[in-house]
C-alpha cells in the first residue's frame, strides 16, 4: 500500500506540484524531461513497498545522479517499468528516450507481448521498421508470437519473408515462433513445408505440429508425428493424451498412458491431472484408485487443481462417500488462507460435488450442498446452477426451482441459451409448460438446444402436434435438428400416437440430414408401432433393422404387450430380453404382471419366485408432493405419514363419493390372488392417490395439486384422477414414469393414451 508522508518539512501533493511546475518554468527544462522529473518527485514524497518502489526508486535515483543519460541505465529502468507490469510508464519512458537501440525496442515489445497487448506489439514493429531498427532473434519471437495470438496469417507470413529477405539467422526458437503463426492460422501447408525445411527441431517443434492436427481433429497424423519424435519428453506424453482424449478415443489414451508408466516417463502435475480427467472419462475407478495412491505417496494429494480432479473422478465413478471426504478435508482449512487461485478451485470443487449428486440421483444431497455453498458465501458458477435446476427438475419441485430462478437473476446472469435450456427443462418436468413457454421466448437468438428442450416439453405433457409443429418451425428458421431433435420429437409422436406423422419424421432424419438412427430412436420407433397395438409391424420393424440386440427395444415391445394384453407374444418378448439382460428386473415385473391381469397366478408367483431366485428386486411404487416447504412421500399401503389416520378416512370417504357419480375399481389390475373386495383395498391404497389425498386435505380449493411418481400411473389411479377433478373442480397434475398428465373436468391432457 503507498502511504503518504505528511510529517514537518514535506510539502502537501499538490504544493509539490506546483512547485516542480514552477521551477520547470524557472529554469528552462524541457518537457522532454517532464517525465523524469514528475516520477523523481513523485517517488520522494511516497514511500512504496517492495515490490511496487523498484521501477520508481531506480528511476528517480537514475535521475538525481545523471545516470539516466546514459542508454544502458535507460534501457535497465525500462526493462524494471515492463517486469513489474507497469506499461503505460514504460511507454512514456521510452517515448521520451532521446536514443533508443534495439534492446529498447525488444525489452518493449516483450513486454506488451507477455501481457496480451499484442495490437500494441504489431505497432512497435512498424515503428521500428520506420526508423530503420533491425530487429533481432527476440524481438522477432515476440511480435511472431502476437501475429499466433491474434491469428494474423498476412503479418506472420510477411514477417516471415521479411527475415528471409534480411538474411537474419534462423534459430530453433524463432523457427518454432513462425511454424506456431502458421497452426493457429491453420495454414498447415504453410507449417508443413517449414517443419519440413528446419534443420534443427526440439521437442517444442514436434509438440506444435502434434497440437495443429489435433486441433483439426486428425488424430492419425497427430499419432504419426508423436511416433516419429526422437526423444519424447513428459510435456510430448501429456499433449497426445489429452488430443486422443478430447478428440474421443480414451481407449488410445488409456494405452498411451500405459506405455508412458512402461518407459519410465515421470508424471507432473499436468500427467495426473490429465489421467484422472481419462478415469472420469471412462469411469475406470481402478485407473482412479490407483493415481490415487501415487498422489499420495508424492504428498501432492492436497495441491487444489489435482484435489479438484480428484472430486470429479470420484463423482463420475458414482463414489460419492469417497469424493465427499476428499471434498470435506478442503473444508478444515481456514478461508481466509485462500488464495485467488486456491479460491477457483474451490469453486469447482463445490460445483464438482453438486454435478456428482445430481448425476448419481441423490438430488437431496445436492440440493443441501448448493444450500451449504450459498450459506458460506461460495460463489455460484453457471455449472453448479445448470446442475441444480436439473436436481428441482428430476424432483419436480417447482417452488425450489422458481426460487433458484429467482436467485440466478438476483446474481445477474444472463439467461443465454445453455442456462434457458436448463429453465425450460426444469419447468417442464415441474409440470408448469407455461413458465417453460416464457423462458423460450425471453431467450434471443435460439439454437438447436433451446429448441429441443422446448419440443422435449411439449412431448413430456402430451402435447404431440404443437411439437411438431415446433419442430417444422425450427427448420424453416434455418436450424439444423439434430440427433437428440429426432429423439424428442419421435417420442412426442408416440406419446400422441402419430404414427404417419412419426414414420415420416423418422424418413427425414434418414434421407435429408443423413443421421444414421441410433438406438433411442429405433426403441423411439418401436414404442410408437406399439403404443398403437400394432405389435405385428413391430415385429417385423425389429427384425428388418436389425436391432434384436437392443435391450431398450424388446423393453418397450413387451410393455406395449402388456399394454394391449398379448400374453403369448409377450412371453416370446421376454425371453428375448432375458437373454439380453438377465439381472434386470423389467421383464420379470411385467411378465408377473401380465400374468395376473390374466388370472394366471402359478405363472405370476414363478416369476416372483425367479426373481428371489436371482436376487433382484423390484423398485416399489412411490409418489411426492410439495406442500410450502416440506416434501410428503408415499407408497402403496404406507401408514408412516403423521397424518395418515386423516388421509385414509378422507380417501375412503372419496372413493365412496366417486363411486355414486360412476367411478368403480379395475379388479384385474391387482397383482396378487386375493378376493375382489381385497382387490379394491389394495387398489384404493396405490402412492399417488394417498399422495392426492393429503394434497387435497391440506390445500384451499381451487390450487392446483401436484404429484409425482417414479412409476408409469396404473389405469385405475388414472380412472380415479379423472373422476375426482370432476367431482372437486380441482386441477390435478400428476408426472409419472414417461410423461404429464393434467387431469381438468374429468377429462385427462393425455386423451386416454399413455
Amino acid at each position: 500500500m503507498r502511504r503518504t508522508y505528511l510529517s514537518t518539512g514535506y510539502m502537501s501533493s499538490n504544493s509539490v506540484l506546483k512547485h516542480t511546475h514552477f521551477l520547470y518554468w524557472a529554469t528552462g527544462i524541457t518537457n522532454t524531461n517532464l517525465f523524469e522529473l514528475q516520477r523523481f518527485q513523485h517517488c520522494r514524497y511516497q514511500s512504496w513497498t517492495v515490490g511496487d518502489s523498484l521501477p520508481d526508486i531506480q528511476h528517480a535515483k537514475s535521475v538525481k545522479d545523471g545516470s539516466l543519460h546514459h542508454l544502458n541505465v535507460r534501457n535497465y529502468v525500462l526493462n524494471l517499468y515492463t517486469k513489474s507490469k507497469n506499461l503505460d510508464y514504460a511507454h512514456k519512458l521510452f517515448g521520451e528516450m532521446p536514443e533508443r537501440d534495439v534492446r529498447s525496442w525488444t525489452i518493449l515489445t516483450s513486454g506488451f507481448a507477455r501481457s496480451g497487448a499484442c495490437r500494441m506489439v504489431l505497432e512497435l514493429f512498424k515503428e521500428m521498421q520506420v526508423e530503420r531498427v533491425c530487429p533481432n532473434q527476440f524481438t522477432l519471437s515476440s511480435v511472431l508470437k502476437s501475429c499466433s495470438a491474434l491469428s494474423d496469417f498476412r503479418m506472420g507470413k510477411g514477417i516471415h519473408g521479411w527475415i528471409l529477405r534480411n538474411g537474419i539467422d534462423l534459430d530453433v526458437v524463432l523457427e518454432n515462433s513462425m511454424l506456431d503463426v502458421y497452426v493457429k492460422c491453420g495454414a498447415l501447408d504453410n507449417a508443413e513445408r517449414l517443419f519440413e525445411t528446419m534443420k534443427d527441431r526440439d521437442t517444442v517443434t514436434w509438440n506444435i505440429m502434434m497440437g495443429a492436427y489435433m486441433r483439426i481433429e486428425d488424430m492419425e497424423k497427430a499419432l504419426e508425428y508423436f511416433r516419429r519424435l526422437p526423444s519424447k519428453d513428459v510435456g510430448s506424453w501429456n499433449t497426445i493424451v489429452y488430443g486422443l482424449m478430447r478428440n474421443g478415443d480414451e481407449r488410445c489414451a488409456l494405452e498411451l498412458l500405459y506405455e508412458m508408466v512402461e518407459n519410465g516417463v515421470p508424471f507432473e502435475d499436468v500427467t495426473f491431472s490429465v489421467a484422472l480427467g481419462l478415469a472420469s472419462s471412462l469411469y475406470v475407478l481402478e485407473l482412479g484408485r490407483q493415481i490415487h495412491s501415487r498422489l499420495v505417496r508424492r504428498g501432492i494429494e492436497n495441491d487444489g487443481f489435482l484435489r479438484t480432479s480428484l472430486i470429479d473422478m470420484y463423482c463420475k465413478c458414482g463414489k460419492m462417500e469417497k469424493a465427499s471426504v476428499i471434498f470435506k478435508r478442503t473444508r478444515l482449512r481456514t478461508k481466509s488462507k485462500f488464495t485467488c487461485d486456491e479460491t477457483k478451485t474451490e469453486i469447482v470443487s463445490w460445483s464438482s460435488m453438486v454435478s456428482g449428486y445430481v448425476r448419481n440421483g441423490e438430488h437431496e444431497y445436492a440440493l443441501l450442498t448448493f444450500r451449504s455453498m450459498l450459506r458460506e458465501q461460495i460463489m455460484v458458477d453457471r455449472f453448479s446452477v445448470t446442475s441444480i435446476l436439473s436436481a428441482c427438475a428430476n424432483l419436480g419441485i417447482l417452488l425450489l426451482g422458481q426460487n433458484i430462478h429467482a436467485h440466478i437473476q438476483k446474481i445477474g446472469y444472463i439467461l443465454d441459451v445453455h442456462l434457458g435450456s436448463s429453465h425450460i427443462d426444469m419447468y417442464a418436468k415441474c409440470g408448469s409448460l407455461n413458465a417453460a413457454w416464457m423462458i423460450f421466448k425471453q431467450t434471443n437468438d435460439p439454437n438447436v438446444v433451446l429448441w429441443t428442450s422446448m419440443i422435449s416439453a411439449c412431448a413430456l405433457h402430451g402435447q404431440g402436434r404443437e411439437a411438431i409443429r415446433l419442430f417444422e418451425l425450427m427448420i424453416k428458421e434455418g436450424i439444423k435438428p439434430n440427433e437428440v431433435t429426432f429423439v424428442v420429437v419421435l417420442n412426442a409422436c408416440s406419446h400422441a400416437g402419430l404414427i404417419e406423422e412419426g414414420c415420416n419424421i423418422f424418413s427425414l432424419m434418414k434421407e435429408v440430414y443423413g443421421i444414421k438412427p441410433g438406438s433411442e430412436h429405433f426403441t423411439c420407433m418401436v414404442d410408437l408401432y406399439g403404443r398403437a397395438g400394432r405389435l405385428d409391424e413391430t415385429k417385423e420393424f425389429i427384425h428388418a433393422n436389425g436391432i434384436s440386440h437392443l435391450s431398450s427395444v424388446w423393453k418397450s415391445f413387451l410393455s406395449s404387450c402388456r399394454l394391449h394384453k398379448n400374453l403369448e407374444l409377450g412371453k416370446w418378448v421376454s425371453e428375448n430380453l432375458l437373454r439380453l439382460e438377465p439381472s434386470d428386473e423389467g421383464p420379470y415385473v411385467l411378465m408377473s404382471n401380465m400374468c395376473a391381469v390374466n388370472h394366471r397366478w402359478e405363472a405370476a408367483a414363478q416369476m416372483r419366485r425367479l426373481m428371489q431366485q436371482r436376487g433382484i428386486n423390484k423398485v416399489p411404487g412411490q409418489s411426492w408432493i410439495q406442500l410450502k416447504n416440506q416434501v410428503h412421500s408415499f407408497v402403496m399401503g404406507d401408514r408412516c405419514h403423521p397424518h395418515s389416520t386423516e388421509i385414509y378416512s378422507y380417501l375412503d370417504e372419496l372413493i365412496a363419493r366417486l363411486k355414486e357419480i360412476g367411478y368403480s375399481t379395475d379388479a384385474k389390475l391387482v397383482m396378487q390372488d386375493v378376493e375382489e373386495e381385497q382387490g379394491e383395498v389394495l387398489l384404493g391404497h396405490h402412492s399417488e392417490k394417498l399422495a392426492i389425498a393429503y394434497g387435497i386435505i391440506s390445500t384451499a380449493s381451487g390450487i392446483p395439486i401436484r404429484v409425482m411418481k417414479n412409476l408409469r400411473v396404473c389405469s385405475d389411479c388414472h380412472n380415479f384422477i379423472k373422476y375426482t377433478s370432476q367431482l372437486l373442480f380441482r386441477e390435478i397434475i400428476v408426472r409419472d414414469l414417461h410423461r404429464f398428465h393434467h387431469f381438468k373436468h374429468g377429462s385427462c391432457s393425455c386423451g386416454d393414451y399413455w
